[in-house]
């Protein structure tokens, strides 16, 4: 088994998250990630999925999910000729004197501080898995009070109107 990462185009309507979702369970499947939202074309949805899945099942996986009324179009992205990115939210402990520390961290990892209080510090960061785990690495001995990503999102590479 290895890792896909499914770009799946979808009708943009109510239940088609949970018809897709629950046809990877019943399969037996575990989805690593998922993340979805509108394209430029608001009827339309795209769902980034990301699941352990051998070739054989994941041709499988693939007819299945064509079959669902809603689903437009299937891409299984190769990492490699796709721009892969994930969002973290990470709230750090940053004492008076730590926080400077704390800021420069952040700037070399050109995560951005978006929220200021008096204990802590929220940082926005964007990047592949590597750069974003290497962050929180170095950030763990001040204190991650909360931290939230959103999942990987991905696009084939390319110019527009390619593949």
């Amino acid at each position: 088994m290895s890792k896909h990462i499914l770009s799946v185009l979808v009708e943009n309507k109510p239940g088609v998250l949970t018809r897709v979702a629950g046809l990877f369970s019943r399969r037996g499947f575990n989805i690593d990630s998922l993340a979805v939202g509108e394209t430029d074309d608001p009827t339309i949805s795209r769902m980034t999925i990301v699941a352990d899945a051998a070739e054989h099942s994941l041709e499988q996986i693939t007819k299945q999910l064509y079959k669902l009324v809603n689903v437009l179009k299937i891409s299984d992205l190769d990492p490699k000729e796709s721009v892969q990115r994930e969002l973290v939210l990470m709230k750090v402990n940053a004492a008076p004197t730590t926080r400077a520390e704390i800021v420069e961290t952040a700037n070399i990892f050109r995560a951005n501080i978006v929220d200021v209080s008096k204990n802590t510090l929220t940082l926005e960061i964007t990047g592949d898995k590597d750069k974003i785990t290497a962050l929180e690495d170095l950030l763990k001995p001040y204190g991650i009070k909360e931290f939230v990503r959103t999942g990987l999102i991905a696009l084939s590479r390319g110019r527009l109107g390619e593949g």
